[in-house]
């Protein structure tokens, strides 16, 4: 995965943004309405042998390397002489020392199973059926079930057919992928750095093949929909495929199904506001007002506007009101050995945090629905927390922010969520942005998402592009060496034992690529407008198709010498405000009745 220059590098990516330029050019603008917002059945993709890594025979049978792991189950076709042969099937994750074995004891939830399949007297056809795993088959424990027509699947990438009878053939053996539908020629991207193009691609696959359960679940150790995870999944989901019904299906699910975290209930605001963003629709806001209102937490406001959040003994009626029957408790980060030693206190910096940025989001949310009197509300409040963040948090020593009232210790996320969530003063954030360069990627890989979210809001783009490429072992580099073809729920086994290797919330670069580093984020609704703003760091070269209700945006960036040259191709109907580093003034370009060309 090294570094290559414009002139010996292609990716494969952007050959195939060539050869699909003409057919997207020519595809229908899609309109947003409630049709988009109705959940697709799932969909079953074979994967042939033949276009697979590998098939080796072994003395007992036959290995087969599907090349990337699914959800789902195997095909395979067989001769026998009678009925009363079997075949004992092995499907796992992990390989065993490097050897054509699956590894039978793969530790934590990584999975492996061994199946046995009868076969009939002559030559048949046989989906093996999964046996259910005892956790994330229990609706008792919040497990989203798989429906009847699909059947019950695993993650696996490789398969042994033990006691196979004869040879087999490529054309005999299958992969059945499950999940749901997914244009994978939507978003493109390709750049000179070919570790970053690396990690594009698995962060990519991860949100396709993680659809399995047709809502956003956290991984297959429990297949259960968690807010935190979802709003990772979500902006991945938008900026990957002009598909929104997954995410309102999962919002919807939340109502009734809220988790124990703080700050997950925290989430549903952005989240909210993230789908009116991207489809300019305000139905789900407006039906579930009086709810969503309610995920600002504002019971638990103290007279400074700062939240407290109590052992226990909470507001009477205020957890019925969020939808809990337990007590919630601040998160800060998950495991609990990835929160730098964050302090958690009552008062804790980063749940007000996320109370400051919920409180401007119901403001912008409120005025869209024309609630102005409401949003002014929100914005006083949000003065006022801001203020009274910066004398309880911040220290004046350390010029840092503290992790709560009463410490005196600064974790890294005490630090980046006000980064990027707006709170730290233009005269602090160099200590702060020093701060945070000095810890490197001390956080999980959902903290990575919010980490990289406020260094690029703040111009620390070097730094974030150097965390997106580190080949450190927490990185998505290291997921992709100790084997994984879809993101890890931790940066390695070393940091979460017990973790799965399929969690979507580990593939934060899907979104952070198109939003960050390319800049194409939507500024009004439904990508009526566009902000194109990119932070390429010191990258040769790097291109990208981002998809929309309006249509493709295409972006092409070259570097010529010390100054990059900008192609820009944005659908009929919609403007633009393009952003350009060194630029201090922003180019805006109102929308034309035909696709228009962009050069700079």
């Amino acid at each position: 995965m090294k570094k290559k220059t414009n002139d010996d590098v292609i990716s494969k990516q952007y050959i195939a943004l060539l050869g699909i330029a003409g057919l997207l050019m020519s595809s229908p603008t899609l309109q947003a309405g409630e049709e988009i917002f109705e959940p697709k059945p799932l969909v079953k993709t074979e994967v042939q042998a033949s276009n697979v890594k590998s098939i080796k025979e072994l003395t007992d049978g036959w290995f087969i390397d599907f090349s990337k792991a699914a959800f789902g189950t195997v095909r395979f076709k067989a001769t026998a002489k009678d009925d009363q042969q079997v075949v004992t099937v092995h499907l796992g994750e992990v390989l065993s020392d490097g050897q054509s074995r699956i590894e039978r004891k793969p530790g934590g939830y990584r999975r492996y199973r061994a199946m046995k399949q009868p076969l009939k007297k002559g030559t048949h056809w046989y989906e093996v059926k999964i046996r259910p795993d005892r956790r994330n088959t229990k609706t008792s424990m919040g497990a989203i079930l798989m429906p009847d027509e699909i059947g019950e699947v695993m993650p696996f990438r490789y398969c042994e057919l033990e006691n196979y009878p004869g040879e087999l053939k490529p054309e005999d053996i299958l992969q059945i992928r499950v999940h749901y539908p997914f244009n994978e020629e939507a978003a493109l991207f390709a750049s000179s750095n070919e570790r970053l193009n690396d990690i594009w691609e698995l962060c990519k696959y991860s949100i396709q093949a993680t659809s399995f359960a047709g809502v956003y679940v956290d991984g297959d150790r429990e297949r259960i929909p968690y807010e935190g995870d979802a709003y990772i999944n979500q902006l991945a989901h938008y900026c990957l495929d002009t598909e929104y019904a997954m995410a309102r299906r999962t919002l919807e699910y939340f109502w009734d199904h809220a988790t124990w975290p703080v700050e997950w209930h925290q989430h549903m605001i952005p989240m909210v506001w993230q789908e009116y963003l991207y489809t300019g629709d305000l139905s789900f806001a407006r039906k579930y007002y009086d709810k969503l209102k309610a995920k600002l937490l504002q019971p638990l406001a103290r007279e400074d506007g700062l939240l407290v959040v109590p052992n226990e003994d909470f507001p009477e009626g205020f957890l019925k009101s969020i939808g809990m029957e337990k007590n919630i408790r601040t998160l800060v980060d998950w495991p609990k050995g990835e929160r730098d030693n964050h302090q958690i206190r009552s008062v804790d910096s980063v749940v007000n945090a996320y109370y400051y940025e919920n409180l401007r989001l119901m403001a912008k949310l409120d005025r869209a629905l024309g609630k102005t009197g409401d949003a002014d509300t929100f914005e006083r409040q949000a003065r006022q927390v801001y203020t009274a963040y910066q004398n309880v948090f911040f220290n004046e020593k350390t010029g840092l922010y503290n992790d709560g009232e009463g410490s005196q210790h600064s974790s890294l996320h005490a630090n980046f969520f006000p980064l990027n969530f707006g709170l730290v003063p233009e005269d602090k954030r160099a200590e702060v942005i020093k701060f945070i360069k000095s810890k490197g990627m001390a956080c999980s890989v959902y903290g990575s998402q919010h980490l990289l979210d406020g260094l690029y809001k703040n111009g620390a783009e070097d730094y974030a592009l150097s965390l997106l490429t580190s080949d450190k072992k927490r990185s998505w580099a290291n997921m992709i060496r100790v084997g994984s073809t879809i993101t890890l729920e931790a940066w390695d086994n070393q940091f979460k034992p017990n973790q799965d290797w399929n969690h979507a919330w580990g593939a934060a670069p899907a979104n952070l690529i198109p939003r960050r580093l390319m800049g194409i984020t939507p500024v009004e609704p439904g990508f009526k407008k566009v902000r194109i703003q990119p932070q390429i760091g010191n990258l040769e070269f790097a291109k990208m198709r981002h998809p929309s209700l309006m249509g493709h945006i295409d972006l092409d960036i070259q570097r010529h010498g010390d100054r990059l040259q900008y192609n820009i191709s944005i659908p009929a109907g919609m403007s633009a405000e393009i952003i350009i580093p060194g630029d201090s003034q922003v180019k805006h370009f109102p929308a034309k009745t035909t696709r228009q060309n962009i050069s700079l």
